[in-house]
């Protein structure tokens, strides 16, 4: 397995992105799961990503569990933020001190460890201002709670204010052959030697062409987001087309060409790039890593270049599991 340095973390140059094994994409199997996990870390896979939010602890404790035994040869991400605690028609997001800090020892139990490798601010809090959401983390760190920093979703100027109260190590944002909106942060990211995890690199699974955005299932909150509905799907499939068309030529995968492209940006935005697709089946872990072999050349990433320009319908999504009265931000 190749490694990638996020600030002073070094990881898999592939993670795992955990939150469909609790919610969000249709039924899950706590078995199957945990098999996926096991599979990956015997692939060697280091980068586990979930949040306190994915399955209302869930999640974590699911990871927690499947991880127990191999503790020392992990990397354990997860994040705090969105408390949805009055229910998720209330949801908000905030960042005050002792809602951090209670945040944190929630996960540290569910998950069964004693320490966070690498611990989110999932969004920017709308309660109190950054630097006092990042000095509370900071107080996590010197406590020996947590090992490093990491914050999802910000500006350049969220970013510059978090680093100026304690170093960041990553950014989480959505990332992909057809969300690119985080390249207009990657300068600053280079400038303060922080990492790009990605996720979503797959968009949602629709730039694998093997989900239908019809026959999604009723818990599927895909069936919410703009990208997988109606005249927009159609005209998405045209970009999967070109995704597809690529795969054939190569005998590959679109999961593997979209993916590849993901790795590839790392060296065209000088930033190191660490993709997360989730998935809960084992199998599915085996095709993700094999794209870490695959070589786009220019006239494909020529073909690449233009898709997330002409995709049709936002990001963010009409069903918002952050704060689904605001329709302001993405879901990772």
């Amino acid at each position: 397995m190749k490694a990638v340095q996020l600030g002073p973390l070094t990881v898999s140059a592939q993670g795992l992105g955990c939150m469909g094994m609790s919610e969000h994409y249709g039924p899950t199997d706590w078995d199957t799961s945990t098999a996926t996990i096991h599979h990956a870390l015997d692939r060697g896979v280091s980068l586990f990503d979930t949040a306190d939010i994915y399955g209302a602890g869930h999640n974590e404790v699911l990871l927690g569990r499947a991880l127990a035994g191999h503790r020392d040869d992990v990397v354990v991400a997860t994040k705090f933020g969105v408390d949805r605690s009055s229910g998720d028609d209330r949801r908000t997001v905030r960042g005050d001190a002792a809602y951090v800090r209670r945040s944190c020892d929630a996960s540290l139990l569910r998950l069964g460890t004693e320490y966070i490798d690498l611990y989110y601010l999932h969004r920017p809090p709308r309660n109190v201002p950054i630097e006092d959401t990042i000095g509370a983390m900071g107080g996590l760190v010197e406590a020996g709670k947590v090992r490093h920093l990491g914050v999802c979703e910000v500006s350049a100027e969220q970013l510059r204010r978090a680093h100026a109260v304690h170093p960041i190590a990553a950014v989480q944002s959505e990332y992909s052959v057809w969300s690119r909106d985080v390249e207009q942060l990657t300068p600053t990211l280079d400038e303060l030697h922080v990492g790009l995890v990605s996720y979503s690199p797959l968009g949602r699974g629709f730039l694998t062409g093997a989900v239908d955005p019809t026959a999604l299932t009723a818990t599927d909150s895909r069936r919410g987001h703009p990208r997988f509905q109606g005249a927009n799907a159609d005209a998405n499939r045209r970009l999967v087309a070109t995704i597809e068309e690529l795969a054939a030529r190569l005998e590959v995968t679109p999961a593997q060409v979209a993916l590849a492209w993901v790795h590839h940006q790392a060296s065209v935005l000088g930033v190191p790039i660490v993709p997360i697709p989730g998935t809960r089946r084992a199998t599915r872990v085996d095709t993700n890593l094999a794209a870490l072999d695959v070589v786009l050349d220019d006239d494909m990433l020529a073909a690449l270049e233009p898709l997330a320009s002409q995709v049709a319908g936002g990001r963010d999504g009409a069903l918002q599991s952050i704060h689904p009265r605001q329709g302001a931000e993405s879901r990772s």
